[in-house]
């Protein structure tokens, strides 16, 4: 367990992923790092646990490699719809590379010794009570320092503290996770659409899926949902029982106005997020990391508040689209439909999601999905 230093050149209120990540980034910039979580390792979080091939290239970026962590590869995405009694399914696998499934708390004990061997200053079970213009309050001390990173997640003190809270949009969805001891029975991570709600299953090991239903109904758990998808409730039921309790979290859909102020700025879901339908949380906070390290090294705060919004246009994009078709059950399967008869159209959709294709190319790609949906 490491100590409170008097000084630092980087304070990072938060040990999750996302204040992981902006320490490293921001140690190998030469700065000295100091991190502080309230919290003692492995953190875990109730999230889908896939990544995605542009997520695991940023945090390639960062000199993590998690290829060789146990991960669970996928080559891909897979749309299914079985409403109204009609089973529709298309998928894709991704123009390069592969996705990952990773538990989260395999991922948060892999950041850690990484964090540590670049040699950042770890402060687990400290508990942070306030920040001034360049100082931060921590077990009733008061620290130097000369850039405060907010990464203390959806309900950050940090950002309140900051006065960073106004937002330009804000919406919520509620998560709920259980892992299955049960073989893959896909190379694609699979999202399964029903009344209201998807299930996103994903490979996590190779006798391990992590399964998450995601609704705007707080109180829909996922034994409630299952019978909307029988497949997959038949292949879970084949299997073992649960090997996790159910755990809960938000999925948000936030903009703030502003993600830094002075010498303050906000990462991963501190600083704003997209639903969790898009599965690039984690690619987000990995680019948040990197960029907000480049305007340290310059001295200037507002390079990243530039470049933190051009990296949301993309995934609010893609969650924008994704989630009209979660309110309109009749156009998301003819879309379904359309896709399926044109797997061509779905692949671009995909090679787009994950950065692989131009906006311009995608709108086109669009133009040619709402002919098939004219023409059906």
């Amino acid at each position: 367990m490491s100590r409170l230093p008097t000084s630092t050149d980087v304070f990072v209120v938060g040990g999750g992923p996302a204040g992981l990540a902006a320490a490293i980034a921001a140690r190998r910039r030469g700065f000295t790092v100091t991190l502080a979580d309230s919290a003692v390792p492995p953190i875990d979080k109730a999230c889908g646990e896939g990544i995605m091939p542009d997520g695991v290239r940023a945090a390639r970026s960062l000199g993590i490699d998690l290829k060789g962590t146990g991960a669970q590869a996928f080559r891909g995405i897979r749309f299914c719809e079985s409403g109204l009694g009609d089973r529709m399914q298309v998928e894709a696998p991704f123009p390069n590379g592969h996705g990952l499934g990773l538990r989260r708390t395999a991922l948060h004990r892999l950041m850690v010794e990484h964090a540590a061997e670049a040699g950042v200053n770890l402060v687990w079970g400290a508990r942070v009570t306030g920040i001034g213009p360049e100082s931060v309050m921590a077990d009733d001390r008061t620290i130097g320092a000369r850039w405060i990173v907010g990464a203390d997640g959806a309900h950050s003190a940090v950002r309140r503290w900051a006065r960073l809270d106004a937002c330009a949009r804000d919406s919520r969805r509620f998560g709920f996770r259980r892992h299955y001891a049960v073989p893959a029975w896909s190379e694609f991570m699979e999202i399964h659409w029903g009344e209201a709600c998807q299930l996103y299953i994903t490979p996590v090991g190779p006798q391990e899926v992590c399964v998450v239903l995601i609704s705007r109904n707080p109180k829909l758990r996922l034994d409630d949902a299952l019978p909307q998808f029988p497949e997959v409730r038949h292949r879970l039921a084949a299997g073992a029982a649960a090997s996790l309790v159910e755990r809960g979290g938000v999925s948000a859909s936030r903009r703030l106005k502003a993600v830094c102020r002075g010498s303050v700025a906000l990462v991963g879901d501190a600083s704003g997020s997209v639903d969790a339908i898009t599965g690039e949380g984690l690619c987000l906070l990995f680019q948040h990391a990197v960029a907000l390290a480049g305007a340290l090294e310059r001295s200037d705060l507002s390079l990243y508040q530039a470049e933190h919004r051009r990296l949301a246009k993309r995934p609010e994009l893609m969650a924008d689209l994704m989630l009209f078709l979660d309110s309109r059950g009749r156009v998301r399967r003819r879309t379904i439909r359309a896709l399926a008869s044109r797997p061509q159209l779905f692949a671009r959709m995909l090679a787009m999601h994950v950065g692989e294709l131009s906006t311009f190319d995608f709108l086109a790609n669009s133009l040619s999905l709402g002919w098939r949906l004219v023409t059906l």
